[in-house]
This record gives C-alpha cells, structure tokens and sequence, in this order.
C-alpha cells in the first residue's frame, strides 16, 4: 500500500480576467470563427505571471504554474506566500472545488476541509443539521455522526446554539462549528485555509492543538495555510512556499519561513543604519547597534548597546525616542521608549542628541532579530521608523540567555534604557 496520501503532478490553473466577450461584436465574431475551424483565439495572450502588484498585458493569468509535490500519510504540510500567491486556489484543487487546468493530483482518502466561512453549511439549517449534513458528504453513517456528535459540539462551544440556524452566527461561532465537525469527522486528510483567524486566540490554540493531535496522534494528513507563522511552525515540520502562482521550494518548514521572511523587508542585514528619516522638526541620520559586530555574531552573554542619533532642527514641547524589537519571524517581542519630558512640558532646543538603550546579557536567546526605530514629539507622537532598520544575530556560547514564548507580543517595555545625551 502506497504511504502517499497526496500526490500533485504537474498541476496549473489559468483564469480569464475582466470581460469574457472582447467589447466587439467583429472581435466576438472573429474569435467564434476561430474557434470553430479549430484555430488559436486571436485576441487572447496566455501566459502572464500570477504578479498581482503589475499591470496585466493580457486577459488571462497563471494562478498556479507547474506544480509538483508528494505529501505522505500522517504528514502536517504547511502552506505559506503572500497574498494571491494561490494557496487558496491549490486547496480549491486538492478538495475538487474547482479542477485544474493542465495536471492532475492524486488522492488517497476521504478530505475534510475549512477553506472559508460557511464552506459546506446551508445557513437555514441548524448547526446539528448541518453536522449531520456533512457527515453524510464525507459518506459516514448515522451513527458513525451520533458517536462523535457530543466532542463536536463541546469542542465548537457553541452547545447553547446548537438548534438555531447557522445564518444567524457570527463569523467566529460559524468558524468553531466548522473546525470542529472537520476534524472530528471520519477523514483521512483535513485541509484548513487561513479562516482561523477569524476565533480569538484561545480557540486558535485549540485548534492547533487539535490539529497536531489529528496528525501526530490518529496519523491523519493534515495541510494548513496561516499567515501566522508561530502556529505553522509548531505545527507543521514539511512545507510549500508559494510565489506570484509557482512552487519556490518544498521541504523542511522552518527553512521556508526564513526564506519567506528573507526575501521581503528583512533585506539588507546589517547592523548599522544611515539615512535621513524625518521633517522640517525632527531628523533621524544614524541608527547602530555596539560593540562592533563580531564574525559570528553578538553574544548572548553580553550587555547590547543601542544607539539612536539624529537632530532638533525646531524647538519642541519634548523628544520622544525608542525602537521595537522583532523576531526574526516577524513577531513583536518588546517595546522600549524613552520621553525626554519625563512626565512634564519640557521645550527642547534645536541640537544634534544621541540616544543609547542598553539590552542588558542573558535577557535574549540566541537567534536573529530585527530593530524598527521611532523618534517624534511628545503629545504629538509622530513617529519616525519607515526604513529605518537594523538587524542582528546572537550567538549562545555558553548555555545562558532567555527565550521568548513563540507568540510573544505586547507593546511592553521589558527593558530599561540607559541614556547619554550629547549636542
């Protein structure tokens, strides 16, 4: 018995844009000429890139374009891209919403899928019809639906509305109903799109949970696409990068993410920034990160200078400064700002400053991060941070420094800012 439970050979899908007539009954007629003596349509240009920030030249678009991957029973494959990189539309293929173009994908076992709000529920019908309804889609019997029937509904959270139409659901009760019945039902392979981010983030967790114990625990193919790349990554180990419509690379998923994250603004990487950021208030000129870097990176065993400099060309009511810290997945990990008022009216006169926030040892772990600078004026609070970026890596040599939880987030200010000022 093959251990393949997914298997895309070769699979494009080519959708027409705009109009399906040419605006011209002459044209019209000419294509309906060709047509009929077996000819090329004359008006039609095939073979755009699905690149959604260009201008189309033609009327028809490669959503996807020769895409070939094997996933195998019991595997957690996550699917990453931007927007209108054609996630959704390789899952509309994969559970046969709609057929591909050229290619074929080859299946083994029942799908169960989530790809958007309300997919698969008839909004008259109450939400333990509809639990019944999909159950027989999937071909189960009655008491096969009976037996799961009361996981479902206490999973979902929705007990108390079980009997009311789903029409009158919110998105998210619509979203927990959904989930619950596709991963409780009997099926060999569960598709979920990015529609959990519709439920908070307490049954986002539970259903990542529920996901990795369908997977790792009952053997179940499991193919989820997130945004969320903290979620992905504790899920899935396999993955598919997705770009304008091709496959850019399948493998290992936590060497996606960092190709994913590499190729938009995390680019260049470097630990110092110089530019000129601001207006006719306020300037940021140099942005850096001390002691100097080092071959391999910074150690986490050692204090992190952060130094901001720029100038005052007007005076104003009081100088506010500070930077965010990121993840190298792009999650939020601290906030730290300082007020040059310190809590009163203070009128600061046109100067160059400098400003340096010290990240004290122990405090990172070892990994690579991201610095987002902000400068501006007290009350006013416009802030300063378009392209003004450093990067940085640390190096755990001995053990020591701390980890952030994986969806850490929070404008909190976690460390405390050790300052110089000089004109």
């Amino acid at each position: 018995m093959s251990d393949i439970a997914i298997k895309a050979e070769n699979v494009s899908k080519l959708y027409q844009l705009g109009e399906f007539t040419t605006g011209s009954l002459n044209k019209d007629f000419e294509r309906w000429w060709a047509k009929i003596r077996g000819k090329e349509d004359p008006f039609l240009m095939v073979g755009e890139v699905n690149d959604r920030t260009s201008k189309a030249k033609g009327n028809l678009v490669w959503s996807l374009k020769d895409i070939d991957f094997e996933i195998k029973k019991g595997e957690a494959v996550g699917i990453i891209g931007r927007n209108g990189a054609g996630k959704s539309t390789l899952l509309k293929i994969l559970t046969k919403v709609t057929s591909p173009t050229t290619g074929k994908i080859i299946g083994e076992g029942r799908i169960a899928s989530l790809l958007e709000v309300g997919t698969g529920f008839h909004p008259e019908l109450t939400g333990r019809e509809n639990i019944f309804l999909n159950g027989a889609i999937l071909g189960m019997k009655k008491w096969e639906i009976l037996k799961r029937f009361d996981d479902i509904v206490e999973f979902s959270g929705v007990e108390r509305y079980i009997d009311t139409p789903v029409k009158r659901y919110s998105s998210g009760m619509y979203v927990r109903l959904a989930f619950a019945v596709a991963a409780h039902l009997e099926s060999e392979i569960l598709i979920v799109d990015e529609v959990l981010a519709v439920g908070d983030a307490e049954f986002q967790k539970k259903c990542i949970g529920k996901m990795n114990d369908v997977s790792k625990g009952q053997g179940r193919t499991v193919l989820f696409v997130s945004h969320h790349m903290a979620a992905i990554s504790a899920l899935c180990t396999t993955g598919l990068y997705l770009k304008n419509g091709r496959l850019v690379d399948f493998g290992n998923m936590n060497n996606l993410i960092t190709t994913y994250f590499n190729e938009g603004k995390l680019k260049p990487k470097s630990t110092v920034w110089t530019g000129n950021e601001g207006d006719d208030n306020i300037k940021l000129y140099n942005c850096s990160i001390f002691p100097a870097k080092p071959e391999n990176g910074f150690s986490t065993t050692t204090d992190l200078m952060i130094e901001m400099e720029g100038e005052v060309l007007k005076p104003l009511l009081g100088l506010i400064m500070g930077f965010t810290l990121w993840s190298e997945h792009d999650y939020e990990l601290a906030y730290v700002l300082y007020d040059d008022a310190e809590g009163s009216v203070k009128t600061v006169n046109p100067q160059y400053f400098k400003k340096v926030f010290k990240i004290p040892a122990n405090t990172l772990a070892a990994g690579k991060y991201r610095i987002e600078f902000d400068v501006g004026i007290q009350y006013v609070k416009r802030v300063i941070h378009d392209n003004c970026d450093i990067f940085f890596t640390l190096v755990n040599k001995d053990g020591l420094g701390r980890k952030f939880p994986a969806e850490g987030r929070g404008r909190t200010s976690m460390f405390r800012p050790n300052w110089t000022v000089k004109s």
